[in-house]
């Protein structure tokens, strides 16, 4: 009988070798991501102390050849991990960044509104029938002063003053 023969197709081999690599990439990716939060930070993640003072290590080392070679080993020491346990380590990095995330992309949205409002004098209209309570004359002297700036290459501060503006109304709008 051949070893071809004795193979059963039914049997699960388990994951790929290109898999195991896809999987040690993005573990080795995690902990490059876990060593770069602060120490008071990384208590919250659920990790044994030998990795997390490995982690801690890496703000210690300089030479870029020593940093590549810290990740290998920090690599490897994820590897060791369960999926349980990555779960887990996962769900606290989004917790940890999670915040900070949704705040900058609000201040984004809240720019793009502002760089509308000075384009485009309709978002000005829209702007005022979704906030009623609006000071109208106030906004419309900022866009023309942050427009004459921009013109004349001077200092944004009416540009500045219309973004608290718009922080301003969002705070207040439900």
């Amino acid at each position: 009988m051949s070893k071809v023969d004795q193979i059963d197709p039914d049997e699960d081999a388990g994951p790929s070798k290109s898999e195991l690599k896809r999987q040690m990439s993005e573990r080795q990716k995690l902990a490059e991501t876990l060593a770069g939060f602060s120490s008071e930070s990384l208590k919250t993640v659920p990790i044994e102390d030998g990795l997390r003072s490995a982690l801690l290590e890496t703000a210690k080392i300089k030479t870029f050849g020593g940093i590549r070679r810290h990740k290998q080993y920090l690599g490897k020491l994820m590897r060791l991990l369960t999926d349980d346990e990555i779960q887990g380590i996962k769900k606290q990095i989004e917790i940890i960044e999670g915040p900070g995330r949704v705040e900058t992309a609000h201040l984004h949205r809240l720019e793009r509104l502002r760089e509308r409002l000075l384009s485009n004098d309709e978002v000005l209209t829209e702007l005022i029938a979704q906030h009623p309570g609006l000071d109208v004359q106030n906004l419309r002297t900022l866009i023309r002063n942050a427009r004459k700036e921009k013109e004349s290459n001077k200092p944004p501060k009416a540009y500045r003053e219309i973004f608290q503006v718009l922080r301003e109304l969002d705070t207040q709008s439900p």
